[in-house]
């Protein structure tokens, strides 16, 4: 299970450095889905990030309640407006843009139907 977790951790740092590199996708959520990952891959930065002054607090709340904190909702809407807006800004293809609207509204719902933390 700790493999498992830890590649997906991977997965969601791969996904978030594509959103640096490209307007397609956001980075902040899946920087703290790969955050809530590498917390569950192994003991060592299981420790290290639930120390970790802004990823602990998150990462206890996701556990214990399912939350979100509403800074990191805060920050992961943003990210998701500018990528879009960005989007819009490079001119897209519209069947693209379609799915990213399609994907970053999923994204959003998920968000911010979870409890604040």
């Amino acid at each position: 299970m700790r493999f498992i977790y830890a590649g997906l951790g991977l997965f969601c740092v791969a996904l978030a450095v594509i959103g640096i590199v490209l307007p397609l996708l956001p980075t902040v959520p899946f920087l703290l889905l790969a955050a809530f990952f590498f917390a569950n891959s192994s003991e060592r930065l299981h420790s290290w990030i639930v120390d970790h002054n802004i990823f602990g607090p998150m990462i206890l709340d996701w556990r214990e309640r399912g939350a979100i904190r509403s800074g990191a909702k805060t920050a992961a809407t943003v990210s998701i407006a500018a990528v879009f807006g960005l989007s819009l800004m490079l001119g897209i293809p519209s069947h693209i843009l379609g799915i990213q609207t399609v994907v970053l509204s999923a994204v959003l719902l998920f968000i911010w139907t979870r409890p604040s933390g």
